[in-house]
């Protein structure tokens, strides 16, 4: 019996699902110090349990699970998983699938706030971690807002707000550059290495601030799944025909992928790569029915940016290399493979 594209689709969400929380839990237990499953749970459970039934284990695992891994890895799939979700609504409203949730200036911002507080600090970023996310994440948030002022002087449509992401984007690189150019030796270093993009030093405020923007954008999103559909369907004039208020649903969802991509770009820095790929790998296995392709292409993404991480940190080891980086070398063949692989099929 063949099966349908429902069952597909339900197959490729547990496999997904599956291997996510495959990864999760090796990436946790494997790095410089190796810990063994039964030993990682139960130092995981060690927290519930009373005094007595506390569980014997080497002093350092629980900070090296609870302090070190575990926030990591948890901020790697929020952050993937983020990015992936802004990057579907993106591209949707402006129906351009060139667009990723920096588009309209998010990343030259945040450096921008980052590098103004580095530089502000006095001591090349050291110890003022806080006040370099609330700047990032500012003046990210000042950009995007700018950008839909911008956009509803001339009407809210995906053209406008495009090109006046990209217009920003090019003033806020130049203020960025000119921060980098003053900087000193040491403060450059801080600003570069923030640029680059990684979960490394990942805490539990970043985790719980950055799971919690997540949790509010992703029903406001899967809300507008219908709208998404609409305007990728047939734009603007769709949209209105089918009875969405155009105007107010594109406020709303650049909104919703402009908090989460803010919030993540604050703590992990620039990661700009997968909000580009994860939606078309999604569109690619599950189709563009919007219903289905944002909580896939989140997990998508949480899965890229996860994989990315532990191969940074694992395979040049001792040297840990940002995800970042590491992520466009491993989803471009990914992305490709898929790409070339439809066409064939098409064919």
């Amino acid at each position: 019996m063949i099966a349908g594209p429902a069952s597909r689709r339900a197959a490729a969400f547990a496999v997904l699902g599956l291997l996510l929380v495959a990864v999760g839990i090796f990436a946790t237990l494997h790095g410089v110090q190796r810990i063994p499953l039964e030993t990682g749970i139960r130092v995981l459970l060690g927290p519930l349990l009373p005094d007595a039934l506390q569980p014997d284990v080497p002093a350092s695992y629980p900070a090296i699970l609870l302090t070190l891994r575990l926030p990591r890895t948890l901020l790697a799939i929020i952050a993937g998983a983020g990015l992936a979700l802004a990057g579907v609504a993106m591209q949707g409203i402006t129906r351009n699938p060139l667009v990723s949730p920096y588009t309209i200036g998010i990343s030259p911002a945040a450096s921008f706030g980052a590098s103004l507080a580095i530089l502000a600090s006095g001591d090349g970023g050291a110890g003022s971690y806080a006040p370099v996310v609330m700047a990032a994440f500012a003046a990210a948030l000042a950009c995007a807002f700018l950008v839909l002022g911008l956009s509803a002087m001339r009407g809210v449509t995906g053209t406008v707000l495009v090109l006046s992401g990209v217009g920003l984007s090019y003033l806020f690189g130049a203020l960025s550059s000119t921060m980098q150019f003053v900087a000193t030796e040491q403060q450059l270093a801080v600003i570069v290495h923030w640029a680059f993009g990684s979960v490394n030093g990942a805490t539990w405020p970043a985790v719980g601030v950055t799971g919690l923007i997540l949790a509010v954008a992703f029903p406001v999103l899967c809300a507008h799944s219908w709208a998404l559909n609409a305007f990728a369907a047939g734009g603007d004039e769709v949209a209105s025909a089918l009875g969405f208020a155009v105007a107010r649903t594109r406020i709303v969802v650049t909104v919703a992928a402009v908090l989460v991509t803010a919030a993540i770009v604050s703590y992990a820095g620039v990661i700009g790569f997968v909000g580009l790929v994860a939606p078309h790998i999604g569109r690619l296995v599950v189709g563009g029915d919007h219903r289905i392709l944002l909580p896939f292409s989140a997990l998508v993404g949480a899965l890229l940016l996860l994989l990315a991480d532990m191969a940074g940190r694992m395979l040049f080891a001792p040297v840990v290399v940002p995800a970042g980086i590491v992520v466009a070398y491993l989803g471009v063949p990914i992305f490709l493979h898929l790409l070339l692989g439809r066409r064939r099929q098409g064919a």
